[in-house]
C-alpha cells in the first residue's frame, strides 16, 4: 500500500508524539509542557510571545500551559520595570532537571524512530525535515 506524503507526515508525528507522551507521563508533564521546556532550555528568559511563536502555540493556550508549569515549580514568570506588559519566562532548577529527563526521552524516541538508518540517511532525514519546516514556516 502506498501512502501520501501528507499521511506519512501526519502519522509519523502522531506515533512519535504518542511514544514520547507515554514515556513522559511518569514526569507528570501535560500536553504542551514538554515543547515549552524544550524551547526554554535554549531560550531561557524568553518573552512569552516568543515562546508562543517558537512552540507554535496560540498565546492564550500558552498562558494556560505556563500557569500550570509555574504552579508545578518548573518556571517563573516576571516583568521588568521598563515594560510591565512584557512577560519573561525563566526555568527553575526543577525545570532544568525536567529538561535533562526530557532530553533523554527525546533521544531514545529519535533513536527508535531512526533505527536501521545509516548516519548519512539520518543526516538526509534531518536536512529534508528542516527544508519542509522552512517551506511551511514562511
Amino acid at each position: 500500500m502506498e501512502f501520501s506524503t501528507h499521511y506519512l507526515l501526519m502519522a509519523d508525528h502522531a506515533m512519535l508524539q504518542k511514544l514520547v507522551m507515554s514515556r513522559i507521563k511518569p514526569l507528570g508533564l501535560t500536553t504542551g509542557q514538554p515543547k515549552v521546556l524544550d524551547f526554554l532550555q535554549d531560550h531561557d528568559g524568553a518573552m512569552q510571545k516568543d515562546i508562543a511563536q517558537g512552540c507554535h502555540i496560540e498565546p492564550s493556550s500558552l498562558s494556560t500551559i505556563l500557569g500550570g508549569m509555574e504552579r508545578a515549580g518548573l518556571l517563573e514568570r516576571s516583568t521588568r520595570d521598563e515594560n510591565r506588559r512584557t512577560v519573561y519566562v525563566r526555568l527553575t532548577d526543577l525545570g532544568r532537571e525536567q529538561c535533562r529527563r526530557l532530553n533523554a526521552i527525546f533521544a531514545a524516541a529519535e533513536e527508535e524512530a531512526l533505527r536501521g538508518f545509516s548516519p548519512q540517511e539520518m543526516q538526509q532525514v534531518q536536512t529534508l525535515l528542516e527544508r519542509i519546516y522552512r517551506n511551511l514556516n514562511n
